[in-house]
C-alpha cells in the first residue's frame, strides 16, 4: 500500500388582496407601496434559469422583455420557472466576470397575457399536474380564456381529454398554492420582507399563512428551516410589533429553549434563559421573569426546582422524561415470564451450532435477557454485541416466540438485519410513523405484538423517541437495550444511555473482552485504550497489512495534502475500491477551516467528479454522481438525516436532481435541495451510526473544541477495515486527554433514582 509520507394589523381581506394585486399589475411598478422608485422598469418573462441557490433565493436567469430583447437579470426570488411573467425594477450593472446584467430591487409577478405565453407557462412544469401536452390542449380548448377557466371555473378542464378527477384536484391545489404565493408576495414585498422567506412561510403554512403572520410571527423561528429568531423578529417588527412587547419575550424565550432542545438538552435553567433576553433582548429581569412565570401559568412551560437554577421544560420534553422514567422503573419491577428450558443447555447448543464459545459475560446477558423485564447490554468495539444478539434471537426461536429487532436508523437497521439474518427494522416504521400527522401509529391504544424488543445502536435514540417506544410496549413485553455508552450520545435530547445506567436503576451487562479475531485489530485496540486515556499503539514500521495508520502533519495544509491523497489515491487501490466508493469516507470533527467538512467537500468534489453535468446553488453545485446526504429527516421520502446517496439523474427544467439511495432512487424538487449536502467528507456527529470499510480523519489543534475523547472515539470506530488519522501529535494527545464532556441539562438520571426499588447490579 504505498501511503504518503507521514399585535399586529396585517392582511387585509383576500378578496380586497387580490383586487389590490390586480390594480398593481395595470400600473406602473413604482406605484406599489413600499417599494422605491426605480432607476429603471421592465416587464416581460422568464426563459430560463441558469442559477439557483434554494438558500437565500438568490437567482440568475434570461428575461425576455416585451420589447424582444433578453437579458440577464439577478436578485432575489422564490423559485421561478420559465414562461412566468414579472414585473421587475432596479438598475443596470456590470459583472467583472459575466458582463452587464440587471439587478432587481424588486419585482411583482403577473399573469402571462400571449397564447405562447401561457403555453409556456403552464408547460413549465410550475403547476403541478400539467406538462406540454396537456398544456397545449388546454390552451387549444379556452384559448385566450385559458388562465380565466383555471381561476374562476377550473372544473371546466374536465371537458379536456386526459383530465380526470384526480388529476383536475391536483391541477386546482396546485394553481390555488400558486395564487396564495403571489398574493403573500406582494403582501410581504411591501413591508420590505424578502419573496425568498414568503414562499418558505407558504411552503409551510399554505392557506394558513396570513393567519400566522396576523397571530405570531414569531412561529416561523421555530417551524421553519433556515429562519432564526433575528428574522421572525424583523418581520414582527415590521409589522407592527412593540419592541417591549410582552410577546416578543415570551416568543424569544421558547426560541430558547427550542434551541437548548437541539443541542440536546431536556430543559432550561431559567436563570439562563433571563440572562439571554437581558443581553439580547436589553429587556430588565423583571420583565423577562414576568414573560416566564406567564409561560408557566398558561401550560406554554413547565418549571420545576433543579440542582443550580429551576428547570423549565418545554411541555413535551417533560413529558416525555417523566413518563420515560415511570415505564422504565415499572418495567423493571415487572415480574417476567421465563421459558420452559434451561437456557444455558440451550446455549451450549448454539455455541455448537455457530461453532463458536460465547464469554462468561455474553452468557451472562443472554440469560439476563430471559430473566429480566428490560436489560441495558453495552460495550466497546470488539466485545461481541452483535454476537449476544444473535444468540437471543437463536434461543428465542427455539422457545417460538417472536422477536422484533430495531435500531435508530436505516444503516444500523440493515447491519443489524444482515448481521443476524432476521428482520429488522427502524424505529420508526417498527411504530408505523405517520408523516402526514407526525405520529406514531402504534402506541398504547395499538401496541407492538411479540415477546421482547432488542433495540440496537441505543446511544443514538433521543428522549422522545424513547418515550414513543415506551409507550408502545405491551405489559408482557421485554425490553434490551444494546449499545455502546461512551460513543457520542443522540443528536436529539438526551444522553440515555449514559443516564440510565449511571442511575442503577436497570440491570446492566458490560461486555469487556476483546474477542481473538478481533485481538490483533488496532482499531478495536485503540478504542479501548482512548477510552482509558491511554496512548495509541502504532503498525511496526514496515507493516501494510495493519488496519490503523497514523499520519503525522503538524500543518493545516500539510494534512489537507494527504487526506485528499489517501481519499483519491492510496486508499482506493489499497482496498480495490472505485474512489467514489461509499466505503470510504472522509470525517472531520469541524465544518471550517482547511481541513474541515466544507473545504473538503469542495476540492475532493473537484477532484473525484470535476466533469460531472450539474446545478449550481450558492457557493455549492450537485452533479451526476455526486455523493450526497440528507440533512435531515424526510418522512415522506422516507430517507433520513444521515442517509447517503449518488445523484443519478437531473431535471434541469424543475432545478431539480435524483438521488439513489442504495437502490431507491427518490426525486429532490428545487424546494427540497436544501435538504442535501455533498457528503464526501462528513461530520463525525452526522458519520454517528454508519460503518465504512475505511474512514481518514483529519486531526489538528484548530479543531480545539471539538477534540474530545468521545468524540474521536466515535470517529475512529467509524471503520471495519481501515482507519487513518492525519495530524499533529499534540491534537492526537488533546483528544484522548480531554475526558471533559459537553453536559447535556437532563433529570431522568433523578427521576430513576427516585423511583426506588434500584437494582443496581452490574454484570460482566
Amino acid at each position: 500500500m504505498n501511503f504518503p509520507c507521514a399585535g399586529l394589523a396585517v392582511a387585509q381581506p383576500v378578496g380586497r388582496r387580490r383586487q389590490a394585486m390586480k390594480k398593481k399589475s395595470a400600473s406602473p411598478l413604482s406605484a406599489a407601496p413600499g417599494i422605491p422608485s426605480p432607476e429603471e422598469s421592465l416587464e416581460g418573462a422568464v426563459e430560463r434559469i441558469l442559477f439557483y441557490n434554494p438558500d437565500n433565493g438568490y437567482t440568475v436567469c434570461r428575461f425576455l422583455a416585451d420589447d424582444g430583447r433578453e437579458r440577464n437579470i439577478v436578485g432575489v426570488f422564490p423559485p421561478l420557472a420559465p414562461g412566468e411573467r414579472l414585473k421587475i425594477s432596479g438598475c443596470w450593472e456590470t459583472n467583472p466576470k459575466f458582463g452587464r446584467q440587471f439587478k432587481v430591487a424588486a419585482f411583482l409577478p403577473v399573469l402571462p397575457t400571449s397564447a405562447a405565453g401561457v403555453e409556456k407557462y403552464l408547460s413549465s412544469g410550475l403547476v403541478r399536474g400539467i406538462g406540454p401536452v396537456l398544456a397545449r390542449r388546454i390552451l387549444k380548448a379556452y384559448g385566450p380564456e385559458t388562465l380565466e377557466v383555471l381561476e374562476k371555473k377550473p372544473e371546466r378542464l374536465l371537458e379536456v381529454p386526459g383530465v380526470g378527477a384526480a388529476k383536475l384536484a391536483e391541477v386546482k391545489q396546485s394553481w390555488a398554492e400558486h395564487r396564495d404565493v403571489r398574493d403573500l408576495i406582494i403582501f410581504l414585498q411591501e413591508h420590505g420582507i424578502s419573496a425568498n422567506l414568503a414562499t418558505k412561510i407558504h411552503r409551510r403554512y399554505g392557506a394558513r399563512s396570513f393567519q400566522v403572520l396576523r397571530s405570531n410571527p414569531y412561529q416561523l423561528c421555530l417551524d421553519l428551516w433556515g429562519v432564526g429568531f433575528k428574522t421572525a423578529d424583523q418581520v414582527a417588527l415590521r409589522l407592527g410589533l412593540d419592541p417591549g412587547s410582552p410577546d416578543r419575550i415570551k416568543a424569544f424565550l421558547l426560541y430558547l429553549m427550542e434551541k437548548d432542545a437541539e443541542q440536546g438538552h431536556a430543559f432550561s435553567y431559567r436563570a439562563d434563559l433571563e440572562e439571554s433576553c437581558r443581553r439580547e433582548l436589553e429587556v430588565s429581569a423583571e420583565r423577562a421573569a414576568g414573560a416566564l412565570d406567564t409561560l408557566h401559568s398558561s401550560g406554554a412551560v413547565v418549571t420545576e426546582p433543579s440542582d443550580r437554577s429551576p428547570a423549565v421544560y418545554l411541555p413535551y420534553l417533560h413529558r416525555a422524561e417523566s413518563e420515560a422514567a415511570r415505564r422504565l422503573a415499572e418495567l423493571a419491577d415487572a415480574p417476567v415470564h421465563v421459558p420452559p428450558f434451561d437456557a444455558d443447555e440451550a446455549l451450549s447448543e448454539a455455541e455448537t451450532g455457530a461453532g463458536m464459545r460465547y464469554s462468561a459475560a455474553q452468557r451472562e446477558a443472554v440469560r439476563e435477557c430471559f430473566r429480566r423485564k428490560v436489560l441495558v447490554i453495552t460495550g466497546g468495539p470488539g466485545t461481541g454485541k452483535t454476537t449476544v444478539i444473535n444468540a437471543v434471537a437463536e434461543l428465542f426461536k427455539r422457545w417460538g416466540k417472536p422477536l422484533l429487532l430495531a435500531a435508530p436508523t436505516g444503516r444500523a437497521a440493515k447491519r443489524l438485519q444482515e448481521a443476524t439474518g432476521c428482520e429488522a427494522k427502524t424505529i420508526h416504521r417498527l411504530l408505523e410513523f405517520n408523516p402526514k400527522s407526525g405520529e406514531f401509529k402504534r402506541g398504547e391504544g395499538r401496541p407492538l405484538a411479540g415477546e421482547a424488543l432488542v433495540v440496537d445502536e441505543f446511544s443514538m435514540v433521543d428522549l422522545v423517541l424513547l418515550h414513543s417506544l415506551l409507550r408502545a410496549l405491551p405489559a408482557g413485553m421485554r425490553l434490551v437495550l444494546v449499545g455502546d455508552k461512551d460513543q457520542l450520545p443522540s443528536v436529539g435530547p438526551g444522553n440515555l444511555l449514559r443516564d440510565i445506567i449511571a442511575s442503577g436503576r436497570l440491570p446492566v451487562v458490560r461486555l469487556g473482552e476483546i474477542f481473538r479475531q478481533e485481538k490483533d485489530s488496532l482499531i478495536i485496540l485503540n478504542a479501548h485504550r482512548i477510552n482509558r486515556g491511554q496512548a495509541l499503539l502504532y503498525p511496526v514500521p514496515g507493516d501494510r497489512e495493519a488496519d490503523f495508520y497514523f499520519f503525522r502533519q503538524e500543518s493545516e495544509e500539510g494534512t489537507f495534502k494527504t487526506v485528499l491523497t489517501l481519499a483519491c489515491d492510496s486508499v482506493p487501490r489499497r482496498l480495490g475500491l472505485p474512489p467514489l466508493s461509499p466505503h470510504i469516507q472522509v470525517i472531520s470533527p469541524m465544518y471550517r477551516g482547511l481541513a474541515g467538512v466544507d473545504r473538503l467537500n469542495e476540492e475532493l468534489q473537484r477532484r473525484l467528479n470535476p466533469s460531472g453535468e450539474g446545478l449550481r446553488l450558492g457557493t455549492r453545485e450537485f452533479r451526476l454522481r455526486d455523493k450526497v446526504m440528507q440533512v435531515r429527516n424526510d418522512y415522506e421520502k422516507d430517507v433520513y438525516n444521515g442517509d447517503i446517496g449518488l445523484v443519478c439523474g437531473l431535471d434541469r427544467t424543475r432545478y431539480g436532481l435524483v438521488v439513489d439511495f442504495d437502490g431507491r432512487q427518490v426525486l429532490y424538487d428545487r424546494d427540497d435541495l436544501d435538504s442535501l449536502t455533498l457528503a464526501y467528507a462528513v461530520s463525525v456527529h452526522k458519520a454517528q451510526g454508519s460503518e465504512y470499510r475505511a474512514v481518514i480523519l483529519p486531526l489538528l489543534t484548530q479543531h480545539f473544541i471539538m477534540l474530545q475523547r468521545n468524540l474521536f472515539y466515535t470517529a475512529l470506530t467509524r471503520a471495519r477495515k481501515l482507519s487513518l488519522v492525519v495530524g499533529s501529535v499534540k491534537a492526537l494527545h488533546i483528544a484522548i486527554k480531554n475526558d471533559r464532556q459537553v453536559q447535556r441539562n437532563s433529570l431522568l438520571r433523578a427521576r430513576l433514582d427516585r423511583a426506588g426499588g434500584s437494582d443496581s447490579r452490574t454484570k460482566g
